[in-house]
């Protein structure tokens, strides 16, 4: 996957938007679709979405609008009752941890991939007869562990929540695992804190 759209990046393709809802990709001086941005993403190039009358940058609801697209064509992937979660996160106290959260879920889920490909290959010939361990009951206990941390992270700063209830201590690899992923919510808070305190 590529990296996330910034302006100073030499190799960012710049995409504008036209009143008219018309894409043109200013790399290849030609107008594209929504289809093309979905290929472009697949295959790892980064792009920024402008618009062209103002400048300002679209691409959060450009790539939401790709999504939506994804979704209406009979392959679903966001199931109902996470999307109904998310929408009940907006406005709540934790909103602001929502998006660090999923996207150090599906950064962990990229890294992963290859693991998840092999098990979904031993479940299918059979790997997840006799008892066999779901490897996936492994990632989500990861993710409430994450998410967990980064609540009680959260009401450390904010007096109007109640402290958590104790909870059983992790053991020694899930706890070094834990300690890292907490480590590197703290970095993308940091970053950020800093982000939002230079001027534009």
């Amino acid at each position: 996957m590529g990296s996330s759209s910034k302006s100073g990046t030499p190799d960012t393709v710049i995409v504008k938007k036209y009143a008219n809802r018309r894409l043109y990709n200013t790399e290849t001086s030609s107008y594209i679709t929504l289809e093309h941005l979905s290929a472009m993403t697949r295959e790892g190039r980064d792009f920024k979405v402008v618009d062209a009358r103002t400048g300002d940058d679209i691409t959060h609801s450009v790539l939401t609008q790709i999504i939506m697209e994804e979704e209406t064509r009979g392959t679903t992937m966001l199931p109902v009752n996470f999307l109904r979660q998310l929408i009940a996160l907006y406005g709540d106290q934790m909103q602001a941890m929502v998006p660090f959260y999923l996207e150090a879920s599906m950064e962990a889920f990229r890294r992963n991939q290859e693991q998840f490909r092999s098990a979904l290959s031993n479940m299918m010939g059979g790997g997840m007869m006799g008892g066999g361990a779901n490897p996936f009951e492994a990632m989500t206990r990861q993710n409430m562990a994450m998410m967990e941390a980064a609540s009680r992270m959260w009401r450390g700063a904010s007096p109007l929540m109640p402290p958590a209830a104790p909870e059983p201590a992790p053991e020694r690899g899930e706890l070094q695992a834990l300690k890292a992923q907490v480590a590197e919510l703290q970095a993308r808070l940091d970053r950020l804190a800093e982000k939002g305190a230079k001027p534009d």
